[in-house]
């Protein structure tokens, strides 16, 4: 019979190995930990499931850089072209929607380029008219792919004005350096609204469809990399797509306000 001590440290080493399966790794964007959207959403998960996740907050073009390296074991990002790309490349099963909000530019309630209205095109022309002081995320993430979409969609792209700057940082940040210098700068809704350091800045342009801000769920491909946990993976990608996951987005709000809208396959 084998001595208590020895009992013991075989049960904790299976209990560890048990904890160490029923986990999974999940790349995301900035912008959805810095909401707190995860707070409320994963505690869920994990009640329904017993699996726990552990979030890497990055850029969605860093987070989908995990998934191809076999960093992660599922990917919460919002860049369906490059979401789309990495399935075709075979580093992902599937691109599934999940659910959705949108893009707002923020600047200075003043408003000194007199960009304030619906068109974000016409806006960014009138940042790099006036040379006002912007803050691009500059890190390959959702919002920085978003941003140069809309810039190409100015004869400014080329020259978006003298003070064009990238902070290559998170959502956060990126709103902070623009608080404390009264620059214009484009964030999702949902870290705008959970953002408490605004100053005086406002959201000044909202409205176009071109500021549609979905979200997807990707499970990366176990025949490139055959460590992930794929089955726990899928288990995330399934629940947070089923009519449970998505009742839980829809009722994460800030002061009464939806902060993303489900729409799992749309």
């Amino acid at each position: 019979m084998k001595p208590i001590p020895q009992l013991f440290a075989a049960a904790l080493l299976a209990a560890a190995s048990f904890a160490q399966a029923q986990s999974i790794v999940m790349a995301s964007t900035t912008s959805t930990e810095q909401s707190g959207l995860f707070a409320h959403l994963l505690p869920a998960f994990t009640a329904a499931t017993g699996v726990t996740v552990k979030v890497v907050a990055v850029g969605t073009g860093q987070a989908i850089d995990m998934g191809r390296r076999g960093d992660a074991d599922v990917l919460f990002v919002h860049d369906q072209v490059a979401e789309e790309k990495v399935v075709t490349e075979g580093f992902a099963l599937k691109r599934t929607a999940v659910m959705y909000n949108d893009f707002v530019l923020i600047g200075p309630a003043a408003d000194p380029a007199k960009l304030r209205g619906k068109d974000i095109a016409a806006a960014l022309a009138k940042v790099a008219q006036s040379n006002a002081p912007f803050i691009s995320r500059g890190d390959k993430s959702g919002t920085h792919a978003a941003e140069l979409r809309y810039w190409k969609l100015t004869a400014a792209d080329s020259a978006k004005g003298s003070g064009y700057r990238e902070c290559g940082c998170g959502m956060g940040p990126a709103l902070n350096m623009a608080a404390s210098t009264g620059a214009y700068v484009l964030a999702d809704r949902a870290t705008w609204l959970s953002f408490k350091n605004r100053a005086d800045l406002a959201v000044l342009v909202e409205g176009d469809t071109r500021l549609f801000n979905q979200y997807g769920v990707l499970v990366v491909n176990p025949a490139k990399h055959p460590h992930t946990k794929v089955a726990d993976a899928q288990k995330f990608a399934d629940w947070v797509t089923s009519s449970a996951g998505q009742a839980v987005i829809a009722t994460y709000k800030i002061e009464g306000q939806q902060l993303f809208f489900p729409n799992a396959g749309k």
